[in-house]
């Protein structure tokens, strides 16, 4: 394989156009970003509890740094987590401390830490709270109860904190269960985010190809190579990136300054193999 310095060079760009980390600010503004975007911010202004659902790499990560990076930090206070497996305890510890209260020795002595900052934070600061709880499909079902207990303020008179789990799509068929009742009677949003739409691949690669430094006038995907995009990944933004990387890659072996179809398959196959290998 060329080193990085060449395949940049051959393509004429600053850097890489498929990584991940861009500013949130300038991501691809698709449609399935734009509903969830707009579905999270009212599950805020209603201080409710929301569910956004999705398969691996459609953008549910994506769209909340973007909802994060709108929010005032004088007027809110955003509380973002990715708890896994952990207990009640640890659950509500990690979450304490992001919320600034100190280690907990019990479960409801941290339980009660969070209510009484959150409160602070309502009442004397004029904050809102907003908790976001990314991978919530791998949470213990005590959590997922626990934290819906948490957003409980004067026997549900009183919604002072917001209260959002992200997940995968088995978090939706979860909470379908009897267990749940009490927190899908409360959901103020459910929302299962979709990928990108076919007339959306030529738009957001070009989107990232620029943003890398490519002119816009001078495409390096052909059209054949964009539906093939399409099809290959499912309008996933995560596989697109992936695939589309590789199949630069390949164009670039091959001495030419646009991938075809043929790079994209390739690239493709190169992609589910590494997938299956994980």
């Amino acid at each position: 394989m060329t080193s990085p310095g060449t395949y940049l060079r051959h393509f004429a760009l600053t850097h890489y156009p498929f990584e991940a980390g861009i500013d949130a600010d300038r991501l691809f503004p698709g449609q399935a970003l734009k509903e969830a975007e707009a579905r999270i911010h009212h599950v805020i202004e209603r201080r409710g509890i929301g569910l956004l659902t999705g398969e691996p790499g459609c953008g549910k990560t994506s769209v909340l740094r973007r909802v994060a990076a709108s929010l005032h930090p004088g007027r809110h206070k955003l509380v973002y987590v990715a708890l896994t497996t952990g207990s009640v305890r640890d659950s509500c510890n990690l979450i304490g401390a992001e919320l600034g209260c100190p280690p907990a020795t019990s479960r409801y002595q941290a339980w009660t830490a969070i209510r009484t900052q959150v409160s602070s934070l309502v009442t004397e600061s004029r904050k809102q709270p907003i908790l976001i709880v990314d991978e919530a499909h791998l949470l213990r079902t005590e959590v997922i109860e626990e934290l819906r207990l948490l957003t409980n303020f004067e026997m549900d008179a009183d919604n002072r904190l917001c209260l959002l789990f992200a997940g995968l799509t088995t978090l939706r068929r979860r909470l379908t269960m009897a267990v749940f009742d009490s927190l899908t009677q409360r959901l103020a949003m459910q929302h299962h985010m979709a990928g990108l739409g076919r007339d959306e691949i030529a738009p957001y690669v070009q989107a990232r190809l620029t943003i890398a430094g490519a002119p816009a006038d001078l495409p390096l995907f052909e059209p054949a190579a964009i539906e093939a995009l399409y099809l290959a990944s499912n309008g996933l933004p995560r596989l697109i990136n992936t695939i589309a990387h590789y199949a630069l890659i390949a164009a670039h072996g091959a001495g030419v300054r646009m991938a075809d179809a043929d790079h994209v398959e390739r690239a493709a196959a190169e992609t589910a193999v590494r997938v299956t290998k994980r």
